[in-house]
This record gives C-alpha cells, structure tokens and sequence, in this order.
C-alpha cells in the first residue's frame, strides 16, 4: 500500500491545525470546544461568538442554529469515512487491506479527537439529533471491510474490538501516563494484532 493517499477528517486534522484564517473553521472549533467543555446544551450562539470576539450577526452568516454546528462538524467527519470505505470496498479482500483499512481509520481518529469527545460526552444530544445513528451505520460499514463473511464469532469480535480499541484508546489512554505518540502507537499495534489474529486465527478460533 506504499505511496496511498492518507485520510484524515475534512480540511482539518484536529482542532489545533485547521486554518486560523477560515472564520468558518474557527466557529468550529470554538463551538467543539465549548461543546465538549461544558456540553451542548448549557453552551449558547451568543457565549460562541463572545469567545470569537465577533456579533452574533456574524456567527449567523455561517451557522443560524447549534444544530447546524454539530452537522457541519460530522459531515466533516463523514466525508473522509466515506471515502475510506469506498476506497477499500474496491480492495482485494487480503489481511494487507484490512490492516491499511486499520491504520487510516486509526490516522483519521487521531485528526478528530476533539470531535469524538464530544460524541463521547454529549450522548443524548447526538440521539435527539439522529447524527448517532449515521456515524453507527458507518461503523458498522467498516466492521463489515475489515473481517470475513464467513469468519468465526470470536474473529468477528477481533475485527470488531479493534475499531472500539482505537476509540477507547482515545478517552481512556489520556488518563495513562506516558509519551503520546507512544501511546498512539500502542494502539495502533493492538488493533492490528487484533485483525492479524482474526484473519489467520479461524482455524483455531
């Protein structure tokens, strides 16, 4: 898979390295910050623009409504999933692509990290607003690329746990002490291994 295109979320790769410049962009990420701090609900357009230091009028040019934040910000966390999927859905179906499939999903999480905290502590809005159940059908969609039709329930629990260990690493790796490319890569080693033991674990699973 040497010289493939990497993915990461939208036009940016986390909250730190979007483009200052882009008054969109910014909203987002005062809005994601604000969201995961102190959650959607107690957070207002007004206390966004505040941060912003620009009217409320100027904050309604992009976004009228909260909503409309939060969709924006997963339509940019779908964009590089999709393609993701559609990328390995034209893949030979060998271990090399599952385990690519790994490592650019892992990429991508890494870019949206800010993004899935708030997922992480924000449930209930995500429900009322149905953007829970498209990130779930995609996830489900991923699951599907990265084991085999026919592989035993242990391996289809393999494939699966090791999405879910690149997202728990995420949330839970923060509370560990240690370097965090280190930590990163930890993560990302599971999850292979976990993918490695399922394609040549259905023999003894």
């Amino acid at each position: 898979m040497s010289g493939s295109t990497r993915f990461t979320m939208g036009s940016s790769t986390g909250t730190g390295r979007r483009r200052r410049g882009d008054t969109r962009q910014r909203i987002q990420d005062v809005a994601l910050e604000l969201f995961s701090q102190q959650g959607y609900e107690k957070t207002s357009l007004r206390e966004i623009a505040e941060h912003l230091d620009v009217t409320k009028a100027a904050l309604y040019y992009h976004f009228k409504t909260k909503e409309d934040i939060v969709i924006s910000l997963f339509e940019d966390l779908s964009r590089p999933m999709n393609e993701l999927i559609a990328w390995a859905e034209e893949q030979p179906r060998t271990l090399e692509t599952k385990l690519e499939i790994v490592r650019r999903y892992h990429e991508a999480l890494i870019g949206a990290e800010p993004l899935f905290r708030f997922m992480q502590e924000n449930q209930a809005t995500l429900r009322d607003l149905s953007i829970g159940e498209n990130f779930k059908e995609r996830m489900i969609s991923l699951a599907k690329l990265v084991q085999e039709p026919d592989a035993s329930m242990k391996d289809r629990v393999r494939c699966i746990s090791a999405l879910f260990t690149m997202h728990a690493g995420m949330f839970f790796m923060r509370n560990v002490e240690g370097d965090p490319e280190e930590k990163r890569e930890a993560v990302l080693e599971v999850a292979l291994d976990l993918v490695t033991q399922a394609y040549g674990g259905s023999a003894t699973g």
